[in-house]
C-alpha cells in the first residue's frame, strides 16, 4: 500500500514571488503535496496583523510550473493560513511552513515577524509549524545554501512531530552550505531593539519620521540562538503562544486585590 503523501501548507512575508518561498516551494514539492497560500505583496514586519477593517482577496495563481497549488492573498501572513485553513483547503494539512524569509527572525525579532507569525497562526489551529528565515536581506540571497538544512528539519518534524502549542522558530546563517557547522537546539536570546526616529521634513514643510535602529543582544550566554548563528550553526528555537507568565501566578495570588 502506498503511503499517501503529507500535505503541506506554505506560507511566507516576503510575498509570493519573493526567492525565498519560491525555494521553499521547490524543497517542499519533494517532500509532500503542497498548497500555497501567500501575500501578494511583501509584509514584512507586520506581526500577527489580521485584516478586520477591509476586505480579503484570495485569488488562485501561476508563479511557475511546479505541481503544487498556489493562491495569491490580499491580507497579512496570518489571514493567508487563517483562509487556506477555512476556506481553501478540504482537511487539515499535516505541516504549515513559512518562509524561507529574507532576513533575521532571532530574538526579539520573532514579536515581530510576519513570518513566524503564519507559523503561530497554524499553530494555534493544531498544524505543526516551522518558520524559516536565512540571515541574508539580499532579495536575490544564495537560498541554494540552506535547502539541505530546510529538507533535514522539515523531515524529521513529520517524522517525530511538533507538541500541541509549540512551532519551531529556524535560523540559517549566511554561510556556505559547507561552512555550517550543524543545527542547535537553542533558547530565544533576551536583546532588544534600540530604536531610532530619523525626523524629517517633506517638500511641503510637514514633519515625518523614519524608524531604523540597532539590535542589542543583551544575553551573553551560549544555549541561544544569536550565540548558534553567530558561531555558524543552524538555530532551532521551540517557542510556544500560551504568554501566560505561570511563574507570577502564585505571586499575584498574594496579592490583595
Amino acid at each position: 500500500m502506498t503511503k499517501e503523501k503529507p500535505l503541506i501548507l506554505v506560507s511566507n512575508d516576503d510575498g509570493i514571488t519573493a526567492p525565498g518561498v519560491r525555494s521553499l516551494i521547490r524543497i517542499m514539492n519533494k517532500i509532500g503535496d503542497v498548497v500555497v497560500v501567500a501575500p501578494d505583496s511583501p509584509q514584512s514586519g507586520m506581526g500577527h496583523a489580521i485584516t478586520v477593517n477591509n476586505v480579503l482577496h484570495c485569488n488562485p495563481i501561476t508563479v511557475d510550473d511546479g505541481p503544487q497549488i498556489e493562491y495569491s492573498c490580499s491580507g497579512t501572513p496570518a489571514d493567508c493560513v487563517k483562509m487556506a485553513i477555512n476556506e481553501i483547503l478540504n482537511r487539515k494539512p499535516d505541516l504549515c511552513v513559512s518562509g524561507i524569509n529574507h532576513g533575521s527572525n532571532s530574538s526579539i525579532n520573532v514579536i515581530y515577524s510576519g513570518t513566524m507569525s503564519a507559523a503561530v497562526e497554524a499553530g494555534i489551529e493544531g498544524i505543526p509549524a516551522i518558520g524559516f528565515s536565512l540571515l541574508d536581506y539580499n532579495y536575490h540571497a544564495d537560498f541554494k545554501q540552506s535547502e539541505e538544512f530546510v529538507k533535514r528539519i522539515t523531515l524529521s518534524a513529520l517524522e517525530n512531530g511538533i507538541p500541541e502549542g509549540v512551532v519551531l522558530n529556524v535560523n540559517i546563517p549566511k554561510l556556505k552550505k559547507d561552512e555550517i557547522k550543524g543545527i542547535k537546539i537553542c533558547r530565544q536570546a533576551n536583546g532588544i531593539w534600540k530604536e531610532d526616529f530619523d525626523k524629517r521634513k517633506s517638500p511641503f514643510g510637514k514633519e515625518y519620521y523614519w524608524l531604523s535602529g540597532e539590535f542589542v543582544n543583551k544575553d551573553k550566554g551560549e544555549d541561544t540562538d544569536i550565540w548558534a548563528l553567530e558561531n555558524g550553526f543552524v538555530s532551532v528555537v521551540p517557542v510556544q503562544f500560551d504568554l501566560t507568565a505561570h511563574h507570577m501566578i502564585q505571586k499575584l495570588n498574594s496579592w490583595e486585590l
